[in-house]
C-alpha cells in the first residue's frame, strides 16, 4: 500500500502548528448535516436535475465509503454532477484523501495528479480511457459504512494548483483547516439553515467544492447547483445566497431581468479574481446590493472577506476571518512601516503603502504533497504563510489586493504600483472594454507605467488624466497604447 499522502507531504518540513482556540462548531462532525444536526429537506442537495436530501446522501455516500476503507487516496472526476458529491462525501465519511481532477483536465495533466497524489482508485466511471487504476461504483448499492469521525488533522482533500512553473502541486488540506474556513465565513456572511445556496461553479476548486459544497454540509443550508452559472439559471433558482466570479457577474449584469431577479437575496458573494468597479456598481444597481468580495488560495483557503453586516465596498475584500492574522512584508520581508520608521514594529495600514500580504491561521493547509522543499520555502520561521500577493490595509483594517508580488508590481520613481489597481481604474471608463498594464525600463524612473488599452472614443491622454483623477497621480500610466 502506498504512504499516507499527509506523511508525504509534511516529511521534513516541521512547520509550526497554529494555536486556535475552539469555535463554537469545534465539538461537531465535519459535515453536521449529514449528522442529523439540522432538519432533512426531500431536495438539500441539488445538482442540475438530481435532487437528494442529507440522509438520501448520507446512505448513498455510505455505501461507496464501506469500499474505501484503509485506501491512501482515491481520485474523482470533478464535474458538475451529483455524482461528484457523493464521492467526495464517500471519502470524508471514509476518512480517505479525496484527490479532485478537473473534468477537462487532459491526458498528460490527469496522469500527473493521479501518479503524484497516490490515488490508488478512481471513484465512478468517467471516460479515462488511458486509466488503469481501479474503479469504485456510486451506484448507491451495498452496506453503509461509515467510520468514526476521522481526527481533525486527518487529509481530507489534495487540490492541485499550478505555480508559476513545473506541473501542478497538490496542496493538502486537513479537516481542521477546512472546518475553521467555513466556520469562519459562517460567521462574516451571517450563513445558517434558514440559507439556500446557488452556484454553478467548478467543483474542482476551494470556491466551487469547499465553500459551494461543504459548506452547506457544514452550515445546513439548502444547496441548488446550476451546473453551469448562466444568468437565467440563477434567476430561476430563487436562492438567499449566490457563488460568481467576476465574468459570472459581468454576465448576470448583462441580462438585467436576471440580474433584478437577484434581489430577493440576501448575499451575493464574489471571488477567485478581482471584481471590476464597473461590474461591482452595476450589480448593486440592479440588485440593490453591492456583492460582497473575499480574497484567499487553494493553500490557505478564504483569509480575508467584507462582511454581510459591514460595509461592502468596491475594489477590496475586507478584513481576516476568525482564526486568520494579516500582515505586510517588504522585499526584504521585514513588515513594511509607515514611511519607513519602525521597522519591524508599526505595520502599514495607511491603505495607499503596498507591501506582500502574509497570512497565518488555522485555514492554512499542511504542506505540497511530496514537496517539502516547496513547502518550507513558502513558510517564515515565525508561521506566516507567504502569498506571493501584493496588498494595501487601510486604518480601519480593510485589504486591498493590487497585484501579484512577482509579476505585478511596478517600481517607479520610488513608488510601488499595484498594476491591478491601475488596469480595474482604466477598466472603469466606459469608454474602455480591455486593459493591460505593465512596467517598462526607464531611465529616470526605474520602471514607467504603461498600459495597453482597447478603448472607443477617448484618447491616451485622456485616459491619463482619467487615472491621474481617482489614484494617486504617481500611479497614472506614463504612456497608453490603443490596440
Amino acid at each position: 500500500m502506498l504512504a499516507d499522502p499527509r506523511a508525504a507531504a509534511l516529511d521534513g518540513i516541521g512547520r509550526p502548528r497554529p494555536v486556535c482556540e475552539p469555535g463554537p462548531m469545534a465539538d461537531m462532525p465535519l459535515l453536521p448535516a449529514l449528522a442529523g444536526f439540522h432538519a432533512d429537506a426531500p431536495h438539500a442537495v441539488r445538482v442540475g436535475d438530481e435532487a437528494v436530501s442529507w440522509e438520501a446522501l448520507r446512505i448513498r455516500a455510505g455505501t461507496v465509503a464501506s469500499r474505501l476503507a484503509g485506501a491512501p487516496a482515491v481520485a474523482v472526476c470533478a464535474d458538475a454532477a451529483l455524482d461528484t458529491v457523493v464521492a467526495v462525501v464517500a471519502g470524508l465519511l471514509a476518512g480517505v484523501p479525496i484527490v479532485p481532477v478537473p473534468h477537462d483536465a487532459g491526458p498528460v495533466e490527469r496522469g500527473h495528479i493521479l501518479r503524484d497524489s497516490g490515488a490508488v482508485a478512481v471513484l465512478g466511471h468517467p471516460d479515462w480511457d488511458e486509466v488503469t487504476l481501479p474503479r469504485v461504483p456510486l451506484d448507491g448499492r451495498g452496506p453503509v459504512d461509515v467510520v468514526a469521525e476521522p481526527p481533525t488533522d486527518a487529509t481530507a482533500l489534495v487540490m492541485y494548483t499550478s505555480g508559476t512553473t513545473g506541473p501542478p502541486k497538490g496542496a493538502v488540506l486537513s479537516r481542521r483547516a477546512i472546518a475553521a474556513d467555513l466556520d469562519g465565513l459562517a460567521d462574516a456572511w451571517a450563513w445558517t439553515s434558514e440559507d439556500t445556496l446557488v452556484h454553478g461553479l467548478p467543483l474542482f476548486h476551494v470556491h466551487g467544492l469547499i465553500l459551494g459544497v461543504l459548506g452547506p454540509l457544514r452550515v445546513g443550508a439548502r444547496l441548488v447547483h446550476t451546473v453551469r452559472p448562466t444568468p437565467a439559471a440563477y434567476a430561476a433558482a430563487a436562492g438567499t445566497m449566490y457563488f460568481g466570479v467576476p465574468t459570472v457577474w459581468s454576465r448576470v449584469c448583462a441580462d438585467e431581468d436576471a440580474a433584478r431577479a437577484l434581489r430577493r437575496a440576501r448575499l451575493l458573494v464574489s471571488g477567485s479574481a478581482a471584481l471590476p468597479v464597473a461590474v461591482f456598481d452595476r450589480l448593486a444597481e440592479l440588485t440593490g446590493q453591492a456583492p460582497v468580495e473575499r480574497y484567499g488560495m487553494t493553500e490557505t483557503l478564504i483569509t480575508v472577506s467584507a462582511r454581510a453586516d459591514g460595509e461592502r465596498r468596491a475594489g477590496h475584500v475586507g478584513r481576516p476571518v476568525a482564526g486568520v492574522e494579516t500582515r505586510l512584508v517588504d522585499e526584504h520581508g521585514e513588515p513594511v512601516a509607515h514611511d519607513g520608521e519602525n521597522v519591524g514594529r508599526r505595520l502599514a495600514h495607511d491603505g495607499e503603502t503596498v507591501g506582500e500580504l502574509q497570512v497565518r491561521g488555522t485555514t492554512l493547509f499542511d504542506g505540497y504533497l511530496g514537496r517539502p522543499d516547496v513547502t518550507a520555502s513558502c513558510y517564515r520561521d515565525d508561521g506566516w504563510f507567504t502569498t506571493g500577493d501584493a496588498a494595501t490595509i487601510g486604518p480601519d483594517g480593510v485589504h486591498r489586493i493590487v497585484g501579484r508580488q512577482s509579476t505585478d508590481i511596478i517600481k517607479t520613481g520610488g513608488y510601488k504600483v499595484g498594476a491591478g489597481e491601475v488596469e480595474a481604474a482604466l477598466l472603469d471608463h466606459p469608454g474602455v472594454s480591455e486593459a493591460a498594464v505593465v512596467g517598462a525600463p526607464d531611465a529616470d524612473l526605474g520602471e514607467r507605467v504603461v498600459a495597453y488599452v482597447v478603448a472607443e472614443g477617448t484618447d491616451a491622454s485622456a485616459l491619463i488624466a482619467y487615472v491621474a483623477e481617482r489614484l494617486s497621480v504617481h500611479k497614472r500610466p506614463r504612456e497608453v497604447r490603443l490596440v
